[in-house]
């Protein structure tokens, strides 16, 4: 197995909880049962890792399969991704089947090679009539990255295809391209649609131009540029209750501690709101570790 697929296959076992490893697994349908068997999975993590990791090296697991293996665990966690949707609809006296799921997936990976010499394209069909596409993107001199892919969902029974948000805007033109080809006459329309409680739950919804803001305010906030390694911050709050009740007659201060930890905090924090886990801009107070050059806070009523 190459060097480069079996790294590929490790960071993506690794960002799998361990609560859920058998499973998606399992439905990667990659290692047999017996292989699975011999692995003790309440042994530490990084033991797993590498055990499932030498399997798939006597298997001789290619790029292929670990692309589904990704794509089993992004649709586990679909509800971690923004998505917008295409439509894809006939014109009048058209007879084109949106349906014929052979004829596209054949015209979605042609379209991308002819327009992209580097470029990979997986699939894996599902059993809700849908078939989830995976793109790794490169450039006509460089190989494709396989750690910032962008999704695509597409159901058969239905003229909409889902991607998921990528920062590289310059190739989102060669998707709609796509769609447009699995039916040229008719122009591409791309709609942002804000959620709806009648909607599909497992897919997320955006508007477009909150989108845009978010990702401005964090760029002004955060900088076009990595943030400073630092693991935790903590802050420690002293405030007394003033709008009546028990609690403000107590003389001593209420009082609290909070603990930010992460592998890399400030990429965390920068990461929140573009995932809409918060709103922007985030609190002065996460923001400002970096210009003050510290992760211990006091906050107290002035």
């Amino acid at each position: 197995m190459d060097e480069t697929v079996a790294e590929f296959i490790k960071r993506t076992i690794l960002k799998i909880p361990m609560t859920e490893m058998t499973t998606i697994l399992k439905a990667w349908d990659f290692l047999s049962e017996n292989q699975l068997q011999t692995v003790n999975f309440r042994q530490r993590k990084e033991s797993v890792v590498q055990h499932l990791v030498e399997l798939c090296e006597e298997k001789r697991a290619s790029l292929k399969d670990a692309a589904l293996l990704d794509i089993v665990y992004t649709q586990v966690h679909r509800h971690q991704k923004m998505w917008d949707v295409f439509q894809m609809s006939k014109g009048p006296g058209e007879d084109i089947d949106l349906f014929d799921m052979k004829q596209f997936k054949s015209s979605f990976k042609k379209v991308l090679q002819r327009a992209l010499k580097n470029v990979t394209v997986s699939f894996r069909d599902t059993e809700e009539n849908a078939v989830w596409i995976r793109i790794a993107w490169g450039t006509q001199y460089t190989k494709p990255n396989q750690y910032k892919p962008t999704y695509v969902v597409y159901y058969s029974q239905t003229p909409y295809a889902f991607t998921s948000f990528s920062r590289l805007k310059s190739n989102i033109p060669l998707l709609g391209q796509n769609f447009e080809t699995h039916n040229p006459t008719t122009p591409l329309q791309e709609r942002s649609l804000g959620l709806h409680v009648n909607m599909d739950s497992r897919i997320i919804h955006e508007n477009a131009m909150e989108k845009e803001r978010v990702q401005r305010v964090t760029q002004e906030t955060f900088g076009d540029y990595p943030q400073p390694q630092l693991e935790f911050a903590q802050y420690k709050l002293e405030t007394k209750f003033k709008n009546g009740g028990i609690l403000a007659e107590r003389e001593e201060p209420l009082r609290c501690l909070i603990k930010f930890s992460s592998p890399h905090l400030l990429e965390a924090l920068k990461s929140l709101a573009p995932a809409g886990i918060a709103d922007a801009p985030l609190s002065p107070l996460l923001t400002c570790i970096p210009n003050k050059k510290m992760n211990y806070f006091k906050i107290r009523d002035k």
